[in-house]
């Protein structure tokens, strides 16, 4: 069965990054130029997190998810969005993720906060081992 593939934008500090290496599957960071650019070829997971100054007219989701997301493959092929927050943000938190999520129609599968606690990266596994079998299925039939 195919390992769902997560795309995920890190910032310097590396906790979106530590996260995605935990769940056990490809992962490939957007805000590296070489997969930025890149387009999928199969379904795959966004995993983004929500910045925010506390601007109103700030924007939540991350340059490099952007960019990513500006391939109509890319958002064809897209099938659901984690996301990463900080509580500190307030009604800012996951609100690039949910953003994502009701721009594209497809579900905001997990959020977790910061750089995730084992029992998130355990949640998030389970749930992206439930969604390879569903597109299994799917693809099977």
């Amino acid at each position: 069965m195919r390992a769902t593939p997560v795309y995920y934008y890190s910032s310097a500090s590396g906790l979106v990054r530590s996260f995605a290496e935990r769940l056990d599957r490809p992962a490939f960071d957007v805000a590296v130029r070489e997969h930025r650019r890149s387009e999928v070829d199969a379904p795959w997971v966004l995993l983004t997190p929500s910045y925010t100054t506390g601007n109103e007219a700030n924007d939540t989701i991350p340059e490099g998810v952007r960019r990513f997301l500006r391939s109509a493959r890319n958002r064809r092929l897209l099938v659901g969005v984690m996301g990463s927050g900080n509580r500190n943000f307030g009604r800012y938190y996951q609100h690039a993720a949910r953003e994502i999520a009701a721009r594209s129609g497809r579900p905001v599968l997990f959020e977790f906060e910061v750089a995730g606690t084992p029992w998130d990266v355990a949640e998030a596994r389970r749930l992206l081992e439930d969604l390879d079998a569903a597109l299994a299925a799917r693809h099977a039939s």
